[in-house]
């Protein structure tokens, strides 16, 4: 275990406790709890990043991997701290922007507001794009093994930001496709 290690993992126990405690409060989801519906589709992908982390060939091919790659050196190892911390943070004032507003993915809340301040001026889902780079620097800070879930996580994330834009584009039907017109998916000016 490195330092680097060690402030990846508080970086995540923060991300994880913040979830937890601003989840009270928001507002009640219309017709149900939505997560039902899609209860497959999270279970199928923890058990892929679980089942990939512990097949011995995924994790001798991402051992293979990281050392090929050599040591990664102390500032690689700093930068990718600095970016799992920015994405870390990113995720988090994404969701203090969107206050009683946030649900889990692809969720209609009752009385729902269209958020486009703060991120979300910039990116239409902030919150999968911070949760990605966090990914992407606990693989710089941490190891390969990151890249597993950033993988996953990214084609989870494309999928349920496209499937919670049609039911965007329904509840606001002026608002979102001008709103979707002046930003991108998840990063600035590229997607």
């Amino acid at each position: 275990m490195t330092v680097y290690h060690d402030l990846i993992f508080a970086l995540w126990l923060i991300f994880v406790a913040y979830w937890a405690v601003s989840a009270m409060g928001v507002k009640r989801t219309a017709g149900g709890w939505a997560w039902r519906r899609e209860i497959g589709l999270r279970l199928a992908l923890a058990l892929c990043v679980v089942v990939a982390l512990r097949i011995p060939a995924v994790r001798s091919a991402l051992r293979e991997a990281w050392f090929a790659a050599g040591e990664t050196s102390p500032p690689v190892n700093l930068a990718g701290v600095v970016l799992c911390a920015f994405g870390v943070g990113l995720a988090i004032v994404a969701r203090t922007y969107l206050g009683r507003n946030w649900g889990m993915p692809m969720s209609r809340k009752e009385n729902p507001e269209l958020v486009t301040n703060g991120p979300y001026a910039v990116v239409r889902h902030p919150i999968y794009t911070g949760i990605l780079l966090a990914m992407l620097g606990s693989a710089m800070g941490d190891g390969v093994f990151w890249l597993v879930p950033f993988v996953l996580g990214g084609a989870y994330f494309l999928y349920s930001a496209r499937r919670e834009e049609k039911l965007m584009i329904a509840q606001f039907p002026e608002r979102y496709p001008a709103y979707k017109k002046r930003t991108k998916m998840l990063l600035p000016f590229v997607l």
